[in-house]
């Protein structure tokens, strides 16, 4: 999966001999806007987010895209999903009516919900021991609450017992924040829907969500799943429910994502511009920054059911399980599964690790000391680091040697 980004004035996209060509736009005359030239059956983007002002796009340029199933999402100024042009959806008439069906079942629309807080809550306390190994005042036990689940009888018990438990993450979110960004709370409603951000940070979430929106959208229109009727989330007129029950299994990928932009320090004054009325927007440069790392983090690889596949994949997997428990197909639903296994490589372990070993023993396992001196001076700072496969590996062995040492010596004594 990869979301290709069009942005700023002068969008073009047309046909010429059988090839998409695309040019995105451009904020002042000294820009040069890139270019782009598809040929057919060979296109490695499945949607085309437009996040731009002003452009044209051509009759014979939609049904191109169509025909190579490519979704056309555009975006709102504030980062809002306006619409989504989505390729032919799976003509399943049994599913909707089973989706109904079980929607109209009090019992079973409740089991079906309760399986999507589940599975938000094993993903909320990822998150957070993610954190809480680089922060360690995050706390990460809501197990009090989240126990309620299983004496809750109403959608509306449900979603209070998610309330609570969503206030604690988002009050343990506030403490890896800068200052300097004024995130307090991620106020913007039950549903997490963008009404306009005052602060950058829900700024990159509101438009990260959109994103992940359209992802839903998608999975849940080639399954042939009606995406108004949820079953965690309330119908109303304009909403997609389903896609929004959906968005919680998936939203802590947008949140990590948001998170390694702000600990890198990847966003920029500059990213973001204040409107009229008060609220904030994405400049191109900023739009861009959080749609390539969410490429990234949707791409990163998972074993699931035996095979090596990636997060956006998973999201159609899981439509799909759904849509095969709706009409019976299949008699269980696990919407929690695959376990997103994640650990940091900048953690407080790690970093006593690098300042403990010494120069010449670090020098005797084939590294230069040069290597090891930004190695400590990383561990020494407060910034975020990466680390390659082969270094830990080193400093596994290492401190696996010094527990030997340890070993023998209490042995002997």
């Amino acid at each position: 999966m990869r979301f290709l980004l069009l942005n700023g004035h002068g969008i073009d996209m047309h046909v010429d001999g059988a090839k998409l060509f695309i040019r995105d736009g451009r904020f002042t005359t000294k820009e040069e806007p890139k270019q782009y030239c598809f040929t057919p059956q060979r296109i490695d983007v499945s949607s085309i987010v437009i996040y731009g002002r002003s452009g044209n796009i051509s009759i014979e340029a939609i049904r191109w895209l169509i025909k190579h199933g490519i979704q056309i999402t555009i975006m709102n100024w504030d980062g809002k999903l306006l619409t989504t042009m989505l390729p032919p959806e799976s003509v399943q008439v049994k599913t909707k009516f089973a989706q109904y069906r079980a929607f109209e079942d009090k019992k079973l629309r409740l089991q079906i919900a309760r399986q999507f807080i589940d599975a938000k809550f094993e993903r909320t306390h990822l998150v957070l021991d993610y954190l809480h190994q680089r922060y360690p005042d995050v706390e990460t036990d809501f197990s009090s609450e989240s126990a309620k689940l299983t004496k809750v009888t109403s959608i509306k018990e449900l979603m209070g017992v998610e309330g609570v438990v969503a206030v604690h993450y988002w009050d343990q979110i506030q403490k890896v924040i800068p200052d300097r960004l004024e995130f307090t709370s991620r106020c913007v409603g039950r549903t997490n829907r963008p009404h306009g951000a005052a602060d950058t940070v829900n700024c990159m979430l509101n438009y990260g969500y959109s994103l992940l929106e359209a992802e839903c959208l998608r999975a849940i229109n080639s399954v042939g799943l009606d995406a108004h009727v949820g079953y965690l989330h309330e119908m109303a007129i304009g909403k997609n429910s389903l896609a929004y029950d959906f968005q919680e299994l998936f939203r802590f990928i947008v949140d990590l994502a948001v998170i390694n932009l702000i600990e890198t320090d990847q966003m920029d004054k500059k990213d973001f511009i204040r409107t009229d009325n008060y609220t904030l927007r994405l400049r191109s440069t900023g739009a861009r920054k959080i749609t390539d790392e969410i490429n990234g983090w949707l791409n990163k690889s998972v074993v699931y059911q035996g095979k090596e596949t990636s997060w956006d994949y998973v999201i159609f997997l899981k439509a799909r399980e759904l849509a095969h428990y709706l009409i019976g197909k299949q008699s269980t639903l696990d919407l929690g599964s695959p376990d997103y296994a994640i650990n940091r490589q900048d953690a407080d372990d790690i970093r006593k690790k690098i300042l403990s070993i010494p120069y010449a023993e670090w020098k005797r396992r084939g590294f230069s000391k040069g290597t090891l001196y930004y190695m400590k001076k990383n561990a020494e700072s407060d910034q975020p680091f990466t680390l390659n496969k082969h270094v830990l590996t080193r400093l596994d062995q290492w401190e696996q040697s010094v527990d030997n040492c340890g070993s023998t010596v209490d042995g002997m004594d």
